[in-house]
């Protein structure tokens, strides 16, 4: 029996969901396909029904990452200081299959394929976007201003280095003075 169209749609959607928690937790290297789709409540063999090979998932799983991040940090927020409280907070550092990819997984992104590169590429050129909207609401910006690269750039620092001193006191200051500044 076939499923309708949507029906596909919808599994392909739960495993991209569930893959981009998955990635961002463990790492790209991390997670097993057949992992990934247990995790789905699927079957490996029907991974193949939905992506030609796992660098497509992956790409779509960091796309679907980087669209969460946007609408639950920049879009809820009615200012740059309201989405850098979300964003530089305890429960985003202690959460990062819930955060941001850029700071969860960027730095895996170079040593990926192309088409896994060029998905982290979109990824962060769209945080400095939503970063830039906040700074100048309305105004559309050929290049993103310098402040938004600094700002942009403190914002994933601060997450990745709140993440790795392994001192819960020393991570907060961090994401404080980040906030600060």
């Amino acid at each position: 029996m076939r499923y309708p169209e949507e029906h596909k749609d919808a599994v392909r959607s739960r495993i991209v969901e569930e893959a981009s928690r998955a990635l961002r937790k463990a790492g790209i290297d991390g997670v097993s396909i057949p992992a990934l789709m247990k995790r789905a409540g699927l079957t490996h063999g029907g991974f193949y029904a939905h992506f030609e090979n796992r660098d497509e998932l992956v790409a779509e799983a960091v796309r679907f990452a980087a669209n969460e991040t946007g609408a639950g940090v920049f879009e809820r927020a009615r200012s740059l200081d309201e989405a850098l409280g979300a964003y530089l907070s305890a429960p985003h550092v202690d959460a990062p299959e819930a955060g941001c990819v850029v700071a969860a997984l960027g730095a895996e992104g170079p040593r990926q394929s192309a088409p896994v590169r060029r998905a982290f590429a979109w990824a962060a050129r769209g945080l400095i976007d939503l970063v830039q909207q906040k700074l100048a609401p309305g105004r559309e910006r050929a290049r993103p201003s310098d402040e938004a690269l600094e700002v942009t750039a403190r914002m994933v620092g601060a997450v990745v280095l709140a993440r790795l001193v392994d001192d819960e006191a020393l991570g907060r200051r961090l994401l404080a003075v980040a906030r600060r500044t």
